[in-house]
């Protein structure tokens, strides 16, 4: 017999021992036991709650309140199939306690049972729902749809325009005199295209991902997007930007490990500027229903066409992690370390090490309505000392970025968003800050 066979069982058996007891549990009274455990489950202690009450279990199986409690604690600790069998002898005692029938929701999403959670959930939303259970509920039917479309071949696509401003849209300094020690110490003037300058952006984008499944394990997958920056009055700094993926994943339960190689192509007033090739090999694990964690590696290769000299070898590896906030927020934190290295003998300063950090979350603040913030951080310590100005160079740099998300359209996204970004470098024709406001609609299909 295999496993699906002696579970199905095992629910079977435990459904005709419900059976039994109905007369009894019928008027069973919410005791001191089950107040204690739904109140350490609702403080967020499942195991403490599931502690309390799984010793009791065979005594007291088939009462109601009992159960119930039970199968949210075993939810929150994740022992699915206990919470399984616990609330489908609710059901059967009680068959319009809604609570009970979205923490079965739960339960079979957790065993693997997708249909019937949707099923379920859907059931008890529509039977008016708690609002804290109905958000709850709201989570796990996303979490369904995705874990759906993630098994099934397919592709998604979208369009978007952006307008918006940009205080320092040439990346450059605040002045354009410059000392420059390898010249004595001669101040001189940068190209104005090279110092700060402010400008009003628009935008057009549009990309497209898909999966094709092989088997259950193994699929193929690919995306390109292409984005279009035009700046008026500043048309030197249009700039046009092309990127494609293909590769390979490869899911094992709840891990999944991908392979992709990359092409991406930079362009600026209609010249390549910098072209990069890589690859990167990715792992997610999502054993939990709300957190993921996973680390990556990428190797790649940056051209800089008519600058050759500053053609470098990146590498970089990284961690992250996501965890889900209760019922409405989720929030995300990474890290990673890398280098670079020049192509070009005698070019090392061109080089650098560097290492950062990404912090961010998402929350809904509101009807149709979800904010976001991020922060990111990176040091770059070079590889040797610059020959104009004499120092080995060091750049710190840091963005905050806050926005929200309106979704109120079907297949619809209005997002507003600011980002401030500041690089100090001891070399200061690399020292700039930088605050770019926009709003972004994009159109999913």
């Amino acid at each position: 017999m295999n496993n699906a066979s002696r579970f199905k069982l095992r629910r079977v058996c435990q459904l005709v021992l419900c059976a039994a007891l109905l007369p009894l549990a019928a008027h069973a009274e919410v005791d001191a036991l089950v107040r204690e455990a739904l109140a350490l489950a609702e403080a967020g202690q499942g195991r403490a709650a599931y502690d309390l009450l799984e010793p009791q279990e065979v005594k007291r199986a088939g009462d109601p309140d009992f159960d119930t409690v039970f199968g949210i604690a075993a939810n929150q600790v994740g022992e699915h199939a206990r919470a399984v069998m616990a609330l489908e002898r609710v059901m059967l005692v009680q068959p319009r306690n809604g609570r009970a029938r979205a923490e079965l929701g739960r339960a079979m999403f957790g065993v693997g049972d997708a249909r019937s959670a949707r099923t379920l959930l859907a059931q008890a939303k529509q039977d008016g729902a708690p609002a804290e259970v109905a958000a709850t509920i709201d989570t796990f039917l996303r979490a369904i749809e995705r874990a759906e479309a993630d098994g099934q071949s397919g592709w998604r696509g979208y369009v978007e325009g952006t307008v918006g401003s940009d205080s320092n849209v040439s990346a450059g300094p605040a002045n354009g005199n410059v000392a420059v020690p390898q010249f004595g110490g001669q101040v001189i003037a940068l190209n104005p295209n090279a110092v700060k300058q402010d400008a009003t952006l628009f935008g057009l984008g549009a990309g497209i991902n898909g999966r094709y499944v092989i088997d259950s394990r193994l699929s193929l997958i690919g995306g390109a997007n292409a984005n279009l920056r035009h700046h008026p009055g500043d048309s030197v700094f249009n700039n046009y930007q092309l990127a494609v993926n293909g590769g390979v994943a490869y899911r094992s339960n709840k891990d999944e490990f991908t392979a992709v190689l990359t092409h991406d192509d930079y362009s600026q007033n209609g010249n390549s500027l910098r072209v990069q090739d890589g690859l990167i090999a990715e792992w997610t694990n999502r054993r939990a229903q709300t957190s993921q964690y996973g680390a990556y590696l990428q190797y790649s290769r940056l051209h800089y066409p008519g600058a050759s000299v500053r053609d470098v070898n990146r590498t970089v590896v990284g961690g992250s992690y996501a965890q889900q906030l209760g019922d409405k927020a989720v929030g995300f934190a990474g890290f990673y370390l890398g280098r670079e290295q020049a192509t070009t003998a005698g070019n090392d300063f061109q080089g650098h090490k560097l290492s950062g950090f990404r912090l961010g979350g998402q929350m809904d603040v509101a009807a149709d309505w979800t904010g976001f913030a991020g922060l990111t951080y990176e040091h770059r310590g070079y590889n040797g000392v610059n020959p104009l100005f004499n120092v080995v160079r060091n750049d710190n740099q840091s963005t905050l970025s806050l926005g929200a998300n309106w979704n109120g359209l079907k297949d619809w996204r209005i997002s507003p968003q600011i980002s401030y970004t500041r690089v100090k470098s001891n070399i200061v024709i690399n020292d700039y800050e930088r605050t770019q406001i926009f709003v972004t609609a994009r159109r999913a299909f």
